[in-house]
């Protein structure tokens, strides 16, 4: 088998304007929501809802997000520092070595932490706008995947959540990190996702499941998370408590989605054979 080792070199920085650098990992995480908001436009329109609950949501979508995903990684992987720096939570920056601080971006966003922000985020968005909580979920959930595309992507370009070290000939070698070939995870999971998002959206384009029942949802989270949950074995672990552990904590965390999931998923075939 020959190898066809990737060297990835890449500066995740790719410029700098006034002492703040813009970022590949912004780029994408932005791209990837003005898309899949781009395409919610259009299936608002056919499930003819409002127009200005479409501009709305994106505003919601984001800040539970970002706010999710910031507040799960301080929780969730690195609770001992941040209840020590409270600060670095909110704030962009974080203290160097002789005491100072520095402007560093928010290095640090769970994807799980994420999810629960969305989640909460769009309960209260349904409130506001007076829709049904779970077609607000079903909507969100056909585009879901083809974010966390990008958001992988956004990781590739940093270097980060990288692979064990292994012989298969599409190994990257992370040039930033070691000289070790090593599995691009974070492309493993964006292919996947790439997948379920063209998946979701043919169901929903070509069956007659309506929106509003939790189905859409329900498989989405499954499918994102049981593929989060096996990928997991390919990667190093993220924080120093996880060593030793059989599961690591992205696992962990992953099966109470799955759970949920498949309850959802479950619950609308029975419903639809009882009819």
């Amino acid at each position: 088998m020959i190898a066809l080792y990737i060297n990835w070199n890449f500066n995740p920085e790719i410029i700098t304007i006034f002492g703040f650098p813009i970022r590949y990992y912004g780029l994408l995480f932005a791209s990837g929501l003005l898309l899949s908001m781009s395409i919610l436009k259009d299936i608002f329109k056919k499930e003819n809802l409002m127009d200005n609950a479409h501009e709305a949501l994106f505003i919601y979508g984001i800040i539970g997000i970002f706010v999710g995903a910031r507040l799960g990684h301080c929780l969730f992987y690195d609770f001992d520092y941040y209840s020590r720096n409270l600060l670095e939570i909110i704030l962009p920056i974080k203290k160097d070595l002789n005491g100072d601080f520095k402007f560093i971006g928010y290095a640090g966003l769970a994807s799980h932490g994420g999810a629960i922000g969305l989640i909460i985020s769009l309960y209260l968005y349904s409130i506001k706008f007076s829709l049904k909580y779970l077609k607000i979920l079903d909507l969100i959930a056909i585009v879901a995947p083809l974010g966390a595309t990008f958001i992988r992507l956004a990781n590739l370009m940093n270097s980060e959540m990288i692979g064990n070290p292994t012989t298969m000939p599409w190994a990257f070698i992370f040039k930033r990190i070691d000289n070790i070939p090593r599995h691009p995870a974070q492309l493993y999971e964006a292919i996947s996702y790439l997948i379920i998002f063209i998946i979701i959206f043919a169901i929903y384009k070509t069956s007659n499941i309506k929106l509003g029942n939790g189905f859409f949802f329900g498989l989405t989270i499954t499918l994102i998370f049981l593929m989060r949950v096996l990928i997991e074995f390919l990667k190093i672990n993220q924080v120093d408590f996880e060593k030793g552990m059989s599961l690591n904590m992205g696992q962990i965390l992953s099966f109470p989605f799955i759970v949920i999931g498949l309850y959802f998923v479950i619950t609308n075939f029975t419903k639809r054979e009882a009819i």
